[in-house]
């Protein structure tokens, strides 16, 4: 974030983000848990797997997409 904002700017934009945590943590009276780093990937798997797959066809590939079963 430090190369696109500025050092300034992305010490500023990281304390709101701790700012807005606490806030939801003191107002539900919950412990924080972090979400992972992948939360949004998971949360928006559809969307993404659409994304990705326009993404390869603009770049002139054919694509075929099969669901992998999870090893037991």
């Amino acid at each position: 974030m430090v190369k696109r904002i500025g050092k300034k700017k992305a010490l500023i934009a990281v304390g709101y983000s701790n700012l807005v945590i606490v806030y939801h943590v003191l107002q539900t009276c919950t412990l924080y848990q972090e979400l992972g780093s992948d939360y949004f990937d998971r949360r928006n798997g559809d969307k993404q797997r659409k994304r990705l797959i326009r993404q390869l066809e603009r770049l002139g590939l054919k694509v075929t997409v099969e669901e992998i079963k999870e090893a037991a």
